[in-house]
This record gives structure tokens, sequence and C-alpha cells, in this order.
């Protein structure tokens, strides 16, 4: 990527104009990866048709191998398609800021007082809308990626693979690709389908600006100085405390976090708790229902890791002080390195659209995408409606599994209301959310 701003097409929006719709995605983004890339999908490519199908689906294909959050990559993905590197900043930055801010609050809330109740019943009505939010991305993508019998297939194949055997995610993804590219030169309409993954020559958006090494070079020189910033600032100040200790650990967390922050959840608390002290036992479980209530990615638990870390080992500072220091210190190394890998590839992998061997292996990619999305709505509509789950042996696999008698029957109404709403009425989001919000509040009080 160069540091320069690439031209802009006619039809893209103005960089304010992007930037208050980043803004309305990164307050709105609910719901774990599913909820963030179906409001992203509704918000880019059907309401707004910035981007088309096919772009959305490629960099989404390329933010899935990657590690760290996925729905903040593609966030940065398209705003760099759309605005250059400062569009990619932009985007990324408001994705991850207001659930920063909102952990920070209940990390502060939760140290202080060890109690969230208000905030967990608005959140409560909050899921509900996003489940049907959910379910609607997935018809919708659903609907445009799956045009051939093939890539049916790969989208049922890739959803068994991670509910019933627990495969790795990028293992899953790396497969589907291959296959698609095999397939695609031995047989190209077999994995296509009747229109293909689509093309350059189709799509809305001017080129992006070209790969090259010197703007590799400056990439690496910019992003990575940014993510080893915090170690000198630290050597320099000396602080004492944990801050050495969360800036090595976290950086070292946001090179391995593929598949998402579930995948690196029982580690990070393990270490957080046997080895460094930063937390006790079942803290890790209530900061994981704190970042589940959130806007923004998930793997902002790990921000409020760095809160008890830097709130019980202030060194220096005032335990506040030194929390606040920590949650900042956690969300910087973590989310820093995704600039970088999306800066860095982008230009690349925009290379690659013009490749027919090589959009077979997306297409096929894009399908897998589909069962990866259904899984996870699976999995977030279960957690969503039943209060408690139980492990079932089913011969060599054990899946997790609702027990029937802890359905959440105001969970259920409050699912088929937004459904409603959104998809009968077709009333916007936010009006969705607020409702479901209002209506959860209300619950909570009147049951408690």
């Amino acid at each position: 990527m160069t540091m320069e701003e690439r031209p802009q097409p006619a039809t893209a929006p103005s960089l304010s104009e992007a930037t208050r719709v980043w803004a309305r995605i990164g307050l709105l983004s609910f719901g774990g990866p599913a909820g963030q890339i179906a409001l992203m999908h509704r918000e880019l490519v059907d309401e707004r048709k910035w981007v088309s199908e096919s772009r959305f689906l490629h960099a989404l294909n390329f933010c899935m191998l990657l590690p760290g959050p996925e729905a903040q990559q593609l966030a940065t993905y398209i705003g760099w398609l759309l605005h250059g590197w400062r569009g990619g900043v932009v985007a990324g930055t408001l994705f991850v800021l207001p659930g920063f801010l909102v952990i920070l609050l209940l990390s502060t809330l939760y140290t202080l007082f060890g109690e969230t109740s208000l905030l967990a019943g608005i959140f409560y009505g909050l899921k509900a809308a996003v489940l049907v939010i959910v379910v609607e991305a997935l018809l919708r993508v659903g609907r445009r990626s799956l045009k051939s019998t093939l890539a049916r297939f790969l989208a049922l194949a890739a959803f068994l693979a991670l509910f019933l055997f627990s495969t790795p995610f990028p293992l899953v993804i790396l497969t589907a690709g291959l296959i698609g590219l095999f397939v695609s030169r031995a047989r190209p309409g077999l994995i296509a389908g009747p229109t293909g993954h689509g093309s350059a020559s189709t799509d809305d958006l001017a080129p992006p600006a070209p790969a090259s090494l010197s703007g590799a070079l400056k990439t690496i020189a910019i992003w990575g100085g940014l993510w080893l910033l915090p170690f000198l600032v630290i050597a320099i100040l000396s602080p004492g405390g944990a801050y050495a200790e969360i800036t090595a650990f976290f950086s070292k967390m946001a090179v391995v976090t593929f598949g998402g922050a579930y995948a690196v959840l029982a580690y990070v608390g393990q270490q957080a708790v046997g080895h460094f002290g930063w937390l006790a036992p079942g803290e890790m479980l209530d900061g994981l229902g704190l970042a589940e209530t959130t806007p923004g990615p998930l793997v902002l638990v790990l921000s409020f890791v760095g809160f008890l870390a830097g709130y019980r080992n202030p060194g220096l500072l005032y335990p506040l002080g030194g929390g606040f220091a920590g949650a900042f210190l956690a969300t910087w190394v973590t989310f820093v390195p995704c600039f970088l890998w999306i800066f860095l590839g982008a230009p690349h992998i925009e290379k690659l659209r013009n490749k027919p061997a090589l959009n077979g292996a997306l297409t096929a990619i894009s399908a897998a995408v589909v069962g990866v999305i259904l899984n996870l709505a699976i999995w977030f509509s279960l957690h969503v409606l039943f209060r408690e789950m139980q492990a079932v042996a089913l011969g060599p696999l054990r899946l997790d599994l609702p027990l029937a008698s802890s359905l959440d029957p105001y969970a259920l109404v409050l699912s088929v209301v937004a459904g409603y709403l959104l998809l009968r009425l077709h009333l916007s989001i936010p009006l969705v959310l607020g409702i479901c919000a209002a209506a959860g509040l209300a619950i909570l009080h009147f049951s408690a």
C-alpha cells in the first residue's frame, strides 16, 4: 500500500459521509462477528450500494484468513477501498472505539461496584434484535453466494466441520479455497454457477493503489512502529506495574488469534489467572459477558483483562488510572496489527481479482463463509434463546446442546417481535434496537 490517497470513483461517498456511516456501524455493531458482518452487508451493500456483493465477499474472504477480529478488519478493508489508508483508519477505528469506551465504563463499574444489572437489561433486549439481523444476513449472503450445487455442498461441509467437529476455522477456509482453485482449473463452470464470483470489470470501484515493494516497506515501518511504540514508552517512563507484561502478552495474542476471540479465550484466561495473577477464577467469564453486550469485536474482552491487570498492578499510578492504562495498552497492541495486515495485504489481494483460478478459490471460500455464518448464527441463537447448555456425547462427537427446559420465553418473544419489525415492517435498525433495548430493561425490572 502506498500512503497516498487513491483516486475516487464517481459513486464513492465523501470521506465525511463515510465517517458518519462508520460511526453508525460502530455504535450498532452488536452480536459478535455474525451480527457485525450482517450489519455492514446491509448498510454498505444493500442500502447504500457503496461496494458490490463480489467486492464485499472478496474482502471478507481475505479477512477470514487473518489473525484478529475479522469484522473489524473487513471494515478497515472496505474503508481502504473507498478512501485509501485514511478511510481504512477511520473505518477500523470507529468500529472499535464505541465498544472500547463502553467496556472501559463497564470495567470501571465492575471493579468499583461489581454491578452492571441496568446495562445487562438493556443489552438483553439488544441480543434479540441482533439475532434477527444475523438471520437476515445469512439468507441474503446465502442467496447470492450459493449459485451452484458444489457451492451449496461446500457451505454445508463448512458448517458441519465447525459445528460437529470443531475444526480450526482457518483450516476450513483454506480447504475450501484449495477445492475451488483445483475445480476452477478442471471445470471452470462447476463452482461458479451462472454468474461467478464477479470481476473488476463489473465492479463499481476504481482499482485500489497498486502493490509495490516501497509501499509495503513504508506500511511495515509505520504500522509496525506504531505496534511497538508502547514498548518504547514503557521503557522510557518505567511506570512499574504490569504494563510491560500486558503489552508483550497481548501483542503475542494479536498474532495467534485465528478464528476470533473464542479461539484464545481459554488460553488467555488460564494465563491471566494462573500465570500472571491478574484475574480471579470466574472473572474471565464475567468479562466475556460484558464484551458480548457491547458493540464492537468480542475480542474487546481482552481490554477488560488489561483493565483488571492494570487496576490490580498499577505501579506508580493510582489503581483506576492503572486500569485505564492497562485497557488502553491491551486494546492498542490487539488492534494496531489489524491495520498492518490489511494495509500490507489488501493491495496484493486486489490484484488477484482478475485471475480466473483464484476467483474460483474465492467463490469456494464465499460458499464456505455461508457455512461459517450459519454456525455463528446457530451458536448465537442458542445462547440468546436458552439459559443453559449441556454437553451431549454422540459417538465420537461431543456437542453443546441447549436444555429444552431452559428456553427463555421472553427472549423468544422479543426475537419474534424484532423479526416482525425488521423483516415485515422494515423499520430501521436503530429503531428496532431501541425498542428491544427498552423491552429488555422492562423485562429485567418486572421479573426481578
